[in-house]
């Protein structure tokens, strides 16, 4: 007989990391402390990009946005993180799981669209420095992300509802510390087929084009800069793209080892860890590292500061 499109699940269980409390504590207060420096640290960023005319430009334009989804992509487990571990449950309802998978999905892509954005940024001011700004004109820059952001939406809601036609039988146990769709297509009870071939085409697709683009930006930028006769030259640009290139190695090796692996050679401990680093690390890391080593930016926070002090004296 054919299965009902239905559930019989009503919630599922995510294990999480360890069921040891001594380390639940260890990790909520590890959890707590990467959510809100991170928020700290991107909420600053939007702050002085907002608050300085003169940092309105394409180049901050796609950091306040990588900042905003920054703020988001943790906000999507950590709290629930925090909650389980404080009252002692690992329990998630079905449509907050899939909720949660949606969200997850959405600013993941987000993220990996506006590096690849910002590495195009990069480009043009390097090998086309003449010509950026006929180039990187505010209509470009607006649909640089208008898009993405379409894509963003409408990617993960195929996958979700795909998902919410399966059916679900007894077994609720996600062994992942978030609703992950590697986790959930497992606990089906009906016939995934369809549903992996269009994770791996569509998620390979989204992932290994914008990898290229950035590969190919930076192929062009590191010859361009090859020719800049100047070593001190030389070594402020590749200072200046270094940290967005490690940012962006540490980005698409989390997502490789998690989506683009073989199914065999997953394992909760290995999947965990890669998650954490492009969910909860990266975001946390992405404005400290564009923002420490740049000087307007620091600059523009002193002045953004000492004006508000003036203001409230």
């Amino acid at each position: 007989m054919e299965k009902e499109n239905q559930t019989s699940v009503s919630e599922f269980l995510l294990l999480g990391f360890t069921s040891s409390p001594e380390n639940q504590a260890l990790l909520f207060a590890l959890f707590l402390c990467l959510y809100l420096t991170g928020i700290f640290g991107n909420l600053l960023i939007l702050l002085v990009t907002a608050s300085n005319h003169h940092l309105h430009t394409p180049m901050y334009f796609f950091l306040a946005n990588l900042s905003l989804v920054d703020l988001c992509l943790p906000s999507a487990t950590v709290p629930k993180i925090l909650l389980n571990i404080q009252t002692h449950t690992q329990s998630i309802s079905y449509p907050g799981c899939l909720a949660q998978m949606y969200f997850c999905m959405m600013f993941a892509n987000m993220d990996n669209f506006l590096l690849t954005v910002m590495a195009y940024d990069r480009y043009v001011a390097i090998c086309h420095p003449l010509h950026y700004a006929t180039i990187m004109t505010q209509f470009l820059c607006a649909s640089l992300v208008a898009i993405p952001w379409v894509i963003a939406i409408l990617n993960p809601l195929l996958h979700t509802l795909m998902i919410a036609h399966l059916h679900f039988c007894a077994d609720n146990i996600i062994h992942h510390f978030f609703c992950d769709i590697n986790s959930l297509l497992p606990l089906s009870c009906s016939d995934t087929t369809l549903n992996q071939l269009i994770v791996l085409i569509v998620v390979g697709l989204l992932f290994v084009v914008p990898s290229l683009c950035i590969l190919a930006s930076y192929s062009c930028i590191v010859s361009t800069v090859m020719k800049i006769p100047s070593l001190s030259g030389k070594l402020k640009v590749f200072s200046n793209c270094g940290s967005h290139l490690a940012l962006v190695i540490l980005f698409y090796g989390s997502i490789t080892g998690v989506y683009m692996s073989p199914s065999s050679n997953h394992s909760t401990e290995k999947d965990s860890a890669a998650s954490v680093i492009f969910m909860i690390v990266a975001p946390v890391l992405n404005p400290f590292i564009y923002s420490l080593r740049n000087n307007e930016l620091k600059r523009a926070l002193e002045n953004t500061l000492s004006q508000r002090k003036i203001f409230s004296q």
